[in-house]
């Protein structure tokens, strides 16, 4: 007979110890309630997919926005969230309701609170997601990312030593390699999780570890958080629910998550009464490219580019106005969808490389992550591109560097899918566009806004390149980057009401169930809508899972 599962009893139960768990744990330890932490993985992996952020997160008029020249408001904010968001269906409501909520957020308390943390912020606020379009459309108006002193690991940080403080005063249990295979009910109550026991394993952070199983678990709780995250590691799943409005799925993605983002607890969480909307909405990145140096199956690396690179698909054809780089994400994925090929193209000189090119990810920015203040000065406004962008340029499968834009066209047609590229369109398009840099009153829409960028000082210094003829020699040499989709997010999910407790189809709380972090989408089911504006998934998972972690403790 196989052993008898082991028990356990606690007030709260989260499952999921990603960013969102890890608030919602410590909140609800700081309310004096014993907490069980559950997650499938070794405890390596502890902080979950938020650890390999960039730590961009979203402030409204902050100290950082005005020393920079900065002037933002609620009310802007809230223009550019509702614009870019895009809610049109009746299960928005909720959604509705928690974009205003984190906007008063991210307005008021939110920074405030992070720094009685200890975190701090670099002081260059980054432009994401520009929009292009009319003041009402999607897109921030204005500079909003602030990146964490620290990036990922720097936000994960005071969380996680929370969690581990309370751990060690016996009033949090930590349970690695326990996955949960379903949420136990009693008359309709959710009353914890049963599960399995994984083998153990020291596989390091982000390696795929094993799923044999060891034996089994039940845990009794009051009330139970699901803070697993999303689906973009489990490509299956991800072409399952993409929608017609983004074209088909593309037959060959890049992983931008780990493997064990796979979008398991939502299914769980539905037999057990929850409502799953806005599975449709996603958020995934067209700009990824191979990591040369892998740590999980696929592993793709996003690029944050600044606006100068020329941006062409898989033909040779510049991509239509406003759809350049660092402008419209999912705009410019539903119109790559389009064309029939999995893949895109930049096309830029070593001028704009090494003052525009960030790669997304705590392991590709030593500076920032390592608090490195010399390495940084040295690295953001030094000569030649950063060192994980070299090693890219050196390494990098997507990468051809080459002297002449003949060479380059080669090298760009050696590459797999590259015979379907038309040389001849690439050097039309790029001679057209060089030969508008000499004209100050161009009709190049990229060349208007990538002059208008370097009127905020922010991006003159370390993000956007003084304009340039590409094929000036003294420029050069001259670069393309193989572009792919990159999955990333989940912007729908489990349905919460403002005090994060999940809902059932009729609308009423499921007893005893909240959702919190991507799972939840990142609040009330799918807080961004349609689109979001960066810096909004970290920020997401901090309120929802402070949310969370207070609800559940109030209602015990």
């Amino acid at each position: 007979m196989p052993p008898a599962p082991t028990s356990h009893t606690t007030d709260v139960l989260v499952i999921g110890w990603g960013l969102a768990g890890l608030v919602a744990a410590s909140e609800a330890a700081a309310a004096g309630k014993r907490v069980v932490i559950v997650d499938q993985e070794p405890r390596t992996n502890l902080g979950g997919q938020a650890w390999w952020s960039f730590g961009g997160l979203f402030f409204v008029d902050s100290p950082e926005q005005r020393r920079m020249g900065i002037t933002d408001s609620l009310d802007l904010a809230r223009q550019d969230w509702f614009g870019t968001a895009g809610f049109d269906r009746d299960e928005d409501a909720w959604p509705r309701r928690w974009a205003e909520a984190y906007l008063q957020f991210a307005h008021e308390e939110k920074r405030a609170w992070l720094r009685e943390k200890g975190m701090g912020f670099f002081p260059v606020v980054g432009w994401a997601e520009r929009g292009g379009y009319t003041a009402m459309g999607p897109g921030n108006s204005v500079p909003r990312f602030h990146i964490t002193w620290g990036t990922g690991p720097g936000v994960v940080a005071p969380f996680q030593a929370a969690v581990e403080a309370a751990e060690s005063q016996g009033r949090i249990t930590i349970l690695g390699r326990h996955r949960v295979i379903a949420l136990t009910t009693s008359d309709g109550t959710v009353t914890g999780a049963a599960g399995d026991i994984l083998s153990p394993s020291g596989a390091p952070r982000g390696v795929v570890s094993s799923r044999a199983v060891v034996g089994s678990f039940e845990i009794s709780a009051a009330a139970t958080i699901v803070s697993s995250g999303g689906i973009g590691g489990n490509h299956d799943l991800v072409r399952a629910s993409w929608p017609p409005r983004l074209g088909t799925p593309p037959a060959s993605m890049l992983m931008g998550v780990p493997a064990y983002v796979d979008g398991s607890m939502l299914s769980i969480s539905e037999i057990a009464g929850a409502r799953l909307i806005n599975g449709d909405r996603m958020w995934h990145y067209v700009e990824g490219i191979q990591n040369w140096d892998p740590i999980w199956p696929e592993h793709g690396i996003r690029i944050l580019p600044g606006p100068s690179s020329i941006w062409l698909d898989a033909t040779g054809r510049r991509l239509p106005v406003p759809l350049f780089p660092g402008y419209d994400t999912l705009g410019t994925l539903a119109h790559l969808r389009g064309t029939g090929h999995d893949h895109s193209w930049f096309v830029l000189s070593q001028k704009i490389i090494e003052k525009e090119f960030t790669l997304s990810g705590s392991e590709q920015n030593p500076d920032l992550t390592g608090k490195d203040v010399p390495l940084l000065v040295k690295s953001r406004l030094g000569k030649g591109a950063i060192g994980p962008v070299k090693a890219f340029m050196d390494k990098g499968a997507d990468f051809i560097v080459r002297d002449t834009l003949d060479e380059l066209i080669a090298g760009m047609r050696a590459l797999p899918g590259g015979d379907v590229l038309d040389g001849d369109r690439v050097r039309l398009e790029v001679e057209a566009r060089d030969r508008e840099i000499d004209n100050d009153f161009t009709k190049d829409a990229q060349i208007a806004m990538l002059r208008s960028a370097r009127s905020y000082r922010g991006d003159k210094l370390i993000r956007t390149a003084a304009p340039h003829r590409i094929l000036d020699p003294k420029s050069g040499p001259l670069i393309a980057v193989k572009l792919h989709v990159v999955t990333r997010k989940s912007l729908g999910g489990i349905e919460t009401d403002l005090s994060a407790r999940a809902l059932a189809p009729s609308g009423e709380p499921v007893p005893g169930l909240y959702a919190a972090g991507e799972a939840s989408g990142f609040g009330g089911g799918g807080v961004h809508g349609y689109r979001a504006l960066e810096g909004t998934f970290l920020g997401g998972c901090l309120f929802s899972g402070r949310t969370a972690g207070r609800a559940a403790a109030d209602a015990i």
